[in-house]
């Protein structure tokens, strides 16, 4: 049956049980991750990883199409929460380009460098030497490398601008760049309305949206995993798009271009659902 779970004293146990076996399996794995190398190897272990969370969760993946064989591979999404993290390592494999503000998170920001996350610092007068990272790093690995050109996460109504200068490094290169669109459901397959995305899916600071319903409680990333476990779940649908020709664009022009690929397949999958 879809719609939002109602919340009760039932609910609440079986989150609060989920939670704590959730890290008690993180501690326990600790040490394998302390002594993996940041490697392929480590990288792939991050599937394995995140499957606990999203089977604790009841996050459920569903994939159209296919992830490009070719390489340096530089998949970007529009963003929605913090499951993304767990989500596209399982769905597809790979690693992330993430904001440097996440490599100080306790415990969060150690195991995702172990899991070969490049964390790049935004500010402007940062921007060459975070470039430079990010193509050194899609240079350098056999697997795809996954990146939110929004910039932030939303409530889900919308797809905000893609920031250009993360593109810079993707002009006249060989970068093959492959647009996702991402998608929330109930775990049945049926649409969320807007306003039950923006209240219990999404996560987002309030302040940053420029369209859409608000939530009425902002939470923390594990009050958000929290909550999601006490709702049951849900389904993250996935649609893989063939990568565009960008040869002869500028940083503007390529952001331009995959934002309208992706915000226009975004609200038509949005609105064909629920509809």
């Amino acid at each position: 049956m879809s719609g939002v779970r109602k919340q009760n004293i039932f609910n609440t146990t079986g989150a609060a049980i989920k939670f704590i076996t959730f890290w008690i399996l993180v501690m326990i794995q600790l040490p394998i991750i302390f002594i993996l190398p940041r490697s392929a190897a480590s990288v792939k272990y991050m599937s394995f990883f995140m499957r606990i969370l999203l089977w604790l969760a009841g996050i459920k993946i569903r994939v159209h199409g296919k992830i490009s064989s070719k390489r340096p591979l530089l998949v970007i999404s529009n963003h929605i929460s913090i499951f993304e993290i767990a989500t596209f390592p399982v769905a597809l494999g790979g690693s992330f380009i993430a904001k440097k503000e996440m490599e100080h998170w306790p415990l969060v920001g150690w195991v995702s460098r172990k899991f070969g996350v490049v964390f790049i610092d935004r500010r402007p007068s940062h921007a060459l030497d975070a470039l430079a990272q990010v193509r050194d790093t899609l240079n350098s690995v056999s697997y795809p490398v996954f990146l939110f050109p929004e910039g932030t996460t939303t409530n889900g109504a919308y797809v905000k601008p893609f920031k250009s200068t993360l593109f810079n490094f993707v002009e006249n290169s060989d970068v093959t760049v492959q647009p996702l669109v991402m998608n929330y459901r109930f775990r049945d397959g049926a649409p969320i309305s807007d306003a039950d995305m923006a209240e219990h899916f999404a996560y987002f600071n309030n302040s940053d949206q420029d369209t859409g319903p608000k939530c009425s409680r902002e939470r923390s990333a594990f009050g958000q995993v929290f909550h999601i476990m006490m709702l049951g779940g849900f389904m993250v649908e996935l649609t893989v798009l063939p990568p565009p020709p960008l040869a002869g664009m500028d940083r503007k022009q390529i952001a331009e271009t995959l934002h309208k690929i992706v915000s226009d397949k975004y609200m038509e999958l949005k609105d064909k659902h629920a509809n």
